[in-house]
């Protein structure tokens, strides 16, 4: 199901710089700040004039039918009327082409340290946070820590709940999920994070990925920099009561293969991310900016009416 959850907008869609069709995909992975970002997405859209719609899958299942995947397809890119949109939910990537639609998203997302991302799903399964600090939680009351559960082999510290970054990545196929932690999964998480994502960011970095979808989509985060840094929302959610394991138990689960492939994969996203920052922004007054345009054309033919050649200026 798709959640209509959207922005309002005049009737000027198109600017010369925003597609009216532009259809940007975040298939968020959980606990890598996506609330946040999302938060700044609905913050922004009004202003910026796109729409805004957060997927619900059924039990929040991660992958979809096979039919569902030809409605999914259909519904992001046939709902004209809502383009330009953000969709984002809690998806594993799957290739639209198979599907015939018109046009293709533009897909995006964020992937954190697998411990780090391991550590926040323990504590929040106990804990919750301060987005919805009232909600009860599966495992409220249960003030065993990281530690404990490492030491005593337990299920919500068990290194198959890293396996997920990789999955999300990789895709539908079963060999995406199963065994947890197998090398071709591996790989064709590289694959499609190189080919098919426009960029992924890394939490840790979370600031300079709003710079960077605000220097290459301007139409669409626009201010989104500013307002991550000063608007109240910049952190919107955060675990409560989360501790730093101790060394003894972060090199517990570092012996895991699960780990040893996640960890590759948040190596390659995160090689990638820097090599994307350093050549498209610069710093400017303490703030990263676009570099701007680096290319132009010239020697076009045939030449104009006038006898003279259409050359387009220098940056």
């Amino acid at each position: 199901m798709v959640k209509n959850d959207t922005c309002p907008r005049s009737d000027d869609r198109c600017s010369a710089a925003f597609p009216a069709d532009l259809i940007v995909l975040y298939n968020r992975v959980p606990k890598t700040g996506s609330t946040s970002f999302t938060g700044l997405a609905y913050d922004l859209c009004s202003r910026n004039k796109f729409n805004v719609l957060h997927l619900n899958t059924s039990k929040n299942a991660h992958v979809l039918s096979l039919a569902d995947q030809m409605r999914f397809a259909q519904n992001i890119t046939r709902w004209t009327e809502k383009h330009p949109a953000l969709f984002h939910g809690h998806l594993a990537w799957f290739d639209l082409t198979a599907f015939g639609v018109p046009r293709l998203p533009v897909y995006i997302n964020i992937v954190r340290d697998p411990i780090d991302r391991l550590v926040s799903y323990y504590y929040f399964l106990r804990y919750g946070d301060d987005f919805r600090p009232y909600l009860s939680r599966r495992r409220q009351g249960d003030c065993k820590s990281m530690d404990e559960c490492v030491t005593e082999q337990g299920k919500d510290c068990d290194p198959m709940n890293m396996w997920l970054q990789v999955p999300f990545f990789c895709g539908h196929a079963a060999a995406c999920w199963e065994p947890p932690g197998n090398l071709w999964a591996l790989e064709q998480a590289k694959l499609n994070l190189a080919n098919k994502y426009f960029l992924v960011g890394v939490t840790e970095e979370m600031e300079d990925f709003v710079a960077l979808l605000e220097a290459t989509l301007p139409s669409m985060f626009r201010g989104a920099s500013d307002l991550y840094l000063h608007g109240e929302k910049s952190h919107l959610r955060k675990t409560f009561n989360k501790t730093t394991p101790l060394p003894a138990t972060t090199e517990a689960l570092r012996r895991s293969p699960i780990y040893k492939a996640e960890a590759e994969f948040y190596q390659f996203a995160f090689d990638q991310f820097q090599v994307l920052k350093k050549r498209t922004l610069m710093l400017k007054a303490d703030r990263l900016m676009d570099r701007g345009q680096q290319y132009f054309f010239e020697k076009i033919r045939p030449r104009s009416r006038d006898g003279k050649p259409q050359v387009k200026d220098r940056p």
